[in-house]
């Protein structure tokens, strides 16, 4: 689940390193656009000024530059809120490239400074008919594919575990709802980019208490865990079970038949990266279980498999990259195995230096991910 600001604020130097600095103030005016390059996007903490709402089906790039005073994310939603493309953890004075594949349609481009609420919105016009990536590489089609079978055989397990946890969290069965608590949530965040790309479902399945907008019921895994681990109960916890595993349901048949482009995977797999960085090293995301290696592991596995996906693709255009890839998977994967205990994880109650030490690890996987769009985007 995405980070609030001042979560993020307080681990922005994690992630800074990922990110160009840039001085952008709120005065300076839009540069000048020809209609070709990256759309250049001027975040504000009241304004999301885009150097060009009409652009050309294919890959568009928009590179975000936040003058504003709050971290910002930056968004291209289709109908229904659907994610086309996110960027996100843009802090002050920061600027971040979004490279997406847009079809011809009405999309809205949203900038939400604060990363909360609905956002700054503007519409987004994509013309023309360049055809898709996957109709003109083999290798990029075969990725999609490959991909869509890892997304559907964690979304069976995801659906099947969760069942199993709501189960015993209606049995009032504690200790079986807290062993299948990190479990269960491990396919979860291996395909979260996929579920995040739905609207409103990840709020509802997996927001902290202080992401619940106000006026609005917090539900989900969290508000479980926490019934779970401080009061040691379930008690009154049925009807968020049984929403739980409907919000599942809906998520895991809407995986199954998305269909996804080759930059969503790149994008999908930084996406995962960004949220071991500010949520699971801090300790953050599992407050009460105190499970977030289990969250972390898995982000770093759907990253991966996102890539080992493309990987065909990515040999083909830069070999070195796939290498540095692999080195720098292995890596992190080896910097998990020191908290290992069984088949699982011990409780993540880590010291700052061991947090510097792990988010050091994931800032080195993060830098060459970052990097896997632009090659796909080249032509």
């Amino acid at each position: 689940m995405r980070t609030t600001l001042a979560r993020r604020a307080s681990i922005l130097g994690v992630v800074i390193g990922l990110a160009a600095l840039t001085a952008c103030a709120d005065d300076e005016p839009a540069a000048k656009d020809d209609g070709t390059g990256p759309v250049s996007v001027k975040a504000s903490d009241s304004g999301c000024e885009l150097s060009r709402r009409d652009v050309k089906s294919g890959t568009s790039t928009f590179s975000v530059t936040n003058g504003g005073s709050k971290v910002t994310e930056f968004y291209v939603y289709a109908d229904g809120d659907r994610v086309m493309g996110e960027v996100e953890n843009i802090g002050p004075g920061l600027k971040r490239e979004l490279i997406v594949e847009l079809p011809t349609g009405k999309y809205q481009a949203v900038c939400k400074p604060g990363m909360v609420g609905d956002g700054i919105r503007g519409d987004l016009n994509v013309t023309g008919d360049a055809p898709a990536q996957i109709d003109t590489d083999t290798a990029l089609k075969q990725a999609t594919e490959s991909y869509q079978r890892y997304v559907n055989s964690q979304a069976v397990a995801l659906e099947q575990k969760t069942t199993e946890f709501v189960t015993a969290v209606k049995a009032g069965d504690v200790a079986k709802a807290k062993e299948l608590f990190p479990v269960s949530r491990t396919y979860w965040e291996r395909i979260e980019p996929v579920a995040e790309s739905f609207g409103d479902l990840d709020p509802k399945i997996d927001a902290r208490i202080n992401d619940v907008e106000p006026g609005t019921e917090w539900t989900g895994y969290h508000r479980i865990e926490q019934a779970l681990w401080v009061s040691n109960s379930t008690k009154g916890m049925e009807k968020y079970a049984d929403l739980l595993l409907t919000d599942v349901k809906t998520v895991v048949a809407k995986a199954k038949v998305v269909k996804l482009t080759p930059l969503q995977l790149a994008n999908g797999a930084k996406e995962l990266l960004d949220e071991v960085a500010t949520g699971k090293v801090t300790g953050e995301e599992d407050r009460y279980s105190h499970t977030d290696l289990w969250d972390f592991e898995a982000n770093v596995e759907g990253s991966q498999a996102a890539i080992q996906a493309l990987r065909p693709a990515l040999q083909k255009r830069d070999p070195a990259l796939v290498t540095q890839l692999d080195t720098n998977f292995k890596t992190v994967f080896a910097a998990l195995d020191k908290y290992r205990d069984g088949d699982g994880f011990k409780p993540y109650t880590a010291t700052e230096a061991e947090k510097k030490a792990l988010g050091a690890v994931v800032d080195g996987l993060a830098e060459p991910v970052s990097k896997v769009a632009g090659v796909l985007a080249k032509k």
